[in-house]
């Protein structure tokens, strides 16, 4: 597809202890299982990383962040604005269930909106969105003021949000949601794992 693909790895990992690209589900390190998809799908793709020489076995372009202390937030705006096409699909290096036809989905909305997010019963999902480079100038402004919420320059541009309603034809369990912050985290998804889940 004529997007980018980035992979956010910019996170300090605090809770967890450990890098959480590199935690193994299913056998499988998330960020490698992250990139065999973002491969399949997309022209170009990109990880923003502050620590590049932590995944130089990927062999994928890095790009690191332009405000460093800009969080999730600044790592969107420096993935988007390195990249070469003007819709870009950001996810988060800690999701090891990101479903292609969920994200083809999002993509094939793109054309006439600058950002296309999923909305579940949490919310909407910012780390598992497609955003187009018109966003840049409105997120460097928050990141400026020092301003880290993510969705709060969404007024500001044109919005498409899918409901849950359309997502799970697609994504029955929701599974691409699904992120890893804490050890318990990664051991409900063991036992999760363990038992006939469908995933």
């Amino acid at each position: 597809m004529k997007l980018t693909g980035i992979i956010l790895a910019g996170g300090k990992n605090l809770r967890m202890g450990q890098n959480k690209a590199f935690l193994e589900v299913q056998g499988e390190r998330i960020i490698d299982r992250i990139k065999r998809t973002f491969v399949g799908l997309f022209e170009e793709v990109l990880l923003v990383t502050n620590s590049p020489c932590d995944y130089l076995d990927l062999g994928l372009r890095t790009v690191t962040d332009l405000y460093r202390e800009g969080g999730a937030l600044g790592g969107i705006f420096s993935g988007l604005f390195h990249s070469s096409f003007p819709h870009a699909f950001v996810a988060a290096c800690d999701m090891p269930f990101l479903n292609p036809a969920l994200i083809s989905h999002l993509a094939l909305q793109s054309p006439g909106y600058d950002i296309v997010i999923p909305r579940t019963e949490d919310g909407l999902q910012p780390l598992h969105a497609v955003y187009s480079r018109k966003c840049l100038p409105f997120m460097e402004d928050l990141l400026r003021k020092g301003n880290l919420k993510i969705l709060d320059f969404f007024h500001r541009v044109r919005k498409r949000e899918v409901p849950a309603g359309d997502i799970i034809p697609l994504d029955p369990h929701l599974s691409s949601f699904l992120n890893l912050n804490t050890p318990e985290d990664l051991s409900r998804l063991q036992s999760f794992l363990g038992k006939d889940s469908g995933i």
